[in-house]
């Protein structure tokens, strides 16, 4: 695999930036795709500030997303969510990775389709479960069979990821390649747009 030319991959950069014109960029996709870790690179490479919903609703809740779960429920974790991601989105030149259920939310789904352009990062379950089994950090697979939790996540969550606008292949190489292609995906989408 060879590495793109610094200077084209800085040239597709401000080509993006200047497509995307301030608005947020967010990445959906389960949890472990390498939407935090893409971000924080794709953000660099723009030059736009990075936010992590998960981190923003524990700021604003003052405790962890499995403290919220456990005391508060899902569906309070949920609400806390959209009300966090409908405050980014208003922050122009952000990029913003959401957590796994976040997209699936059809008012928070209808919010980011409105004020930005969403990256579904798509990964493999072999993928998927090898990153998410290094952390205990997920209340979702918190059962006894955490594996099979993922494949009906997948199956219940994936139809409603090919919702966003881009779909990019998250896959076992250096995450700075996985951004690369979605500087490449976002780029093509919106000169699609453009036509």
């Amino acid at each position: 695999m060879t590495r793109p030319d610094p200077a084209l991959r800085q040239a597709r950069a401000e080509e993006l930036a200047e497509l995307l014109d301030g608005r947020p960029l967010v990445l959906v996709g389960m949890m472990g795709a390498g939407k935090t870790t893409v971000g924080r690179r794709l953000a660099a490479r723009l030059n736009r500030q990075f936010l992590d919903s998960d981190e923003e609703i524990e700021k604003a809740a003052q405790m962890s997303v499995p403290e919220i779960f456990e005391q508060r429920g899902e569906p309070e974790f949920r609400a806390g969510e959209t009300r966090v991601i409908a405050r980014v989105l208003k922050t122009r030149g952000v990029v913003l990775a959401t957590g796994g259920g976040a997209f699936v939310n059809q008012e928070t789904r209808a919010l980011v389709k409105a004020e930005a352009i969403s990256v579904w990062l798509k990964a493999e379950i072999g993928i998927l479960f090898d990153r998410v089994s290094r952390r205990s950090n997920r209340p979702l697979l918190k059962t006894a069979n955490p594996r099979a939790t993922l494949e009906k996540l997948i199956e219940e969550r994936y139809p409603i990821y090919a919702e966003a606008d881009v779909t990019v292949t998250s896959r076992d190489v250096p995450q700075e390649a996985v951004a690369s292609d979605v500087v490449q995906a976002v780029l093509a989408h919106l000169k699609q747009q453009d036509t």
